[in-house]
């Protein structure tokens, strides 16, 4: 995994904020793309829990790579995360989305990966759980900090933040 993104430094990225802000820990995908940036290279898109509505808009943004940020769950402890290409997760579904996440990615013409993020709390309510709130944060600081020089590879080595 780490070889596969490793490989995209230099291009374009998109993250797409995908979640329930509602929801309480379900909104974390929302709340990392509303606080990326301004950052070179990666662009953010929150689109909530609509997706589908936004397939025609990030294909015609023409990102080199697609990264979705979501709550899911990964059978760990809360604000635990992870990075996997979407051809690693077969009938994987999201808190929020009945369509399987392998079938979302088919619908992209980039390399696409889950940014999951495991929640405490996904009732109804406004805001993140302390411990989501604070890989949140971390992600955003690292995002934020990359810049010109995405070093995929730290992304994705600090899996407990």
């Amino acid at each position: 995994m780490n070889n596969i993104i490793g490989h995209n430094n230099g291009q374009n990225i998109l993250l797409v904020g995908i979640g329930n802000v509602l929801k309480k820990d379900d909104g974390v995908g929302v709340y990392i793309s509303q606080h990326i940036g301004p950052v070179a290279r990666v662009k953010a898109l929150t689109v909530e829990m609509s997706i589908e509505n936004y397939i025609g808009k990030i294909n015609t943004l023409n990102p080199e790579v697609l990264i979705l940020a979501d709550c899911m769950d990964l059978g760990a402890a809360p604000g635990h995360w992870d990075l996997k290409a979407a051809t690693d997760i077969a009938g994987h579904t999201t808190n929020t989305h009945n369509i399987s996440l392998e079938q979302v990615s088919q619908l992209f013409h980039c390399p696409v990966y889950f940014l999951g993020i495991q929640p405490l709390d996904i009732s109804f309510g406004e805001g993140l759980s302390p411990q989501v709130r604070k890989t949140a944060d971390a992600l955003v600081e690292k995002i934020n900090r990359i810049g010109d020089e995405w070093p995929a590879t730290e992304l994705l080595n600090n899996q407990h933040i």
